[in-house]
C-alpha cells in the first residue's frame, strides 16, 4: 500500500489486512512486546486543522514503531504562506519517509501524493476521514466478533465521517443506513456507489434508519470550519440525535460509536453516551493501533 488517501482506493482484502495487523500490534503493545518496525524512519505531520486524537496517536504510534514524528504546523511552513503544495511535496520527500496531513481540501492530499515520492496518509479532509473509520471498523469487529452482516446506522450531518463510514461499511459487508436533514446528505457520488455495491439507505427519518441497527454512530452537528453556522445548525439538526427512543428501535445489543469530541444533549444524550462509553473510548484508543497498522503498511 503506497498511500492512504481515501477508503475508496482500498479493496476489502486490504482493509482486512490493516485490521488484522492493528489487532496484532494492539496485542503486542498491551503485552509489552516491542515492535520497532519503522526504526530510523521519520513521519512529517502537517496540521492545517487542529486535533487531539490524530496528533497524539500518530506521534505515539511512530514512537512505538521505533521511528520519530515531526509536527509541522501550517503556520510554520511555507505552504501556509503560499508555496505551492507540489513544491512542498517534492522538498519534504527529500527529508522524510512519509507525511500525514490533516487539512481542508482533498485535492491538497491528492496533490501531495502526485508530486511527492513518499507515502501520504490522509489524517482528515472535508471529504473523508479514512483513519477514523479504520479504527471504527476495528472496534466493531472487537465488540461484535465480525463486521460483515451487521447494520450500521449513522445519524447527523452527511459530512466527511459519513462519506468514509459508507464506503468502509459497504466494502466490509455491512448494510448502511444514514439519517440526515434534507440538503445535508453525504456526497452524491458516494451514495450512488453505495447503492450500486451494497445495501444502502439515505433518509431524513431517524427512526427508519435506526430500525434493527447493530451499530449506531453520530458526529457533531457543526464540524471544524462551520463554527459560524453552529446556532443555525442546532435548529436544522434538532432531533437528529442518538437517544433512548432511537436505541429502542435498534437491536437490544446495539453498540454506539462517536468519533469525538461529543456535544452531549446535541447529537447524543449524556445517558446514551455514558451507557456506551466503553465502546466509544475503545474506539478512540483504536485510532492508535489502526494508524500504526497504516504506518507499517505504507512506510515499512
Amino acid at each position: 500500500m503506497k498511500h492512504l488517501l481515501k477508503l475508496m482506493d482500498l479493496s476489502t482484502a486490504e482493509i482486512t489486512e490493516i485490521l488484522n495487523l492493528a489487532d496484532q500490534l494492539k496485542y503486542e503493545k498491551k503485552n509489552g512486546i516491542k515492535h520497532h518496525i519503522l526504526e530510523g524512519k521519520t513521519l512529517g505531520l502537517i496540521f492545517e486543522k487542529s486535533s487531539t486524537r490524530t496528533r497524539v496517536s500518530f506521534e505515539v504510534g511512530m514512537y512505538d514503531l521505533g521511528g520519530s514524528a515531526l509536527f509541522l504546523s501550517s503556520r510554520d511552513l511555507q505552504i501556509g504562506r503560499g508555496e505551492p503544495v507540489e513544491d512542498t511535496a517534492r522538498v519534504l520527500s527529500r527529508y522524510l519517509d512519509g507525511i500525514m496531513i490533516r487539512t481542508f481540501a482533498q485535492e491538497e492530499v491528492e496533490a501531495l501524493a502526485n508530486y511527492g515520492s513518499i507515502p501520504i496518509i490522509n489524517g482528515l479532509t472535508d471529504y473523508c476521514h479514512p483513519c477514523q473509520v479504520l479504527a471504527d471498523l476495528m472496534t466493531i469487529r472487537e465488540h461484535k466478533g465480525v463486521i460483515k452482516g451487521n447494520k450500521l446506522c449513522y445519524i447527523g450531518d452527511g459530512n466527511n465521517m459519513t462519506n468514509s463510514l459508507i464506503v468502509g461499511g459497504i466494502k466490509m459487508g455491512m448494510s448502511v443506513a444514514v439519517a440526515c436533514p434534507k440538503g445535508y446528505e453525504p456526497d452524491a457520488e458516494i451514495m450512488k456507489w453505495a447503492s450500486e455495491n451494497g445495501d444502502f439507505l439515505c433518509t431524513d427519518n431517524v427512526l427508519e434508519a435506526a430500525k434493527d441497527a447493530d451499530v449506531l454512530y453520530t458526529d457533531v452537528w457543526a464540524s471544524m470550519g462551520q463554527e459560524a453556522e453552529a446556532e443555525e445548525r442546532k435548529k436544522i439538526f434538532k432531533g437528529y440525535q442518538i437517544n433512548s427512543e432511537v436505541m429502542s428501535v435498534a437491536h437490544s445489543d446495539a453498540m454506539v460509536l462517536h468519533c469525538l469530541p461529543a456535544h452531549r444533549e446535541e447529537e447524543i444524550t449524556a445517558e446514551v453516551f455514558e451507557a456506551h462509553a466503553d465502546e466509544i473510548f475503545d474506539e478512540a484508543e483504536n485510532r492508535l493501533h489502526a494508524q500504526k497498522a497504516v504506518l507499517v503498511k505504507c512506510i515499512s
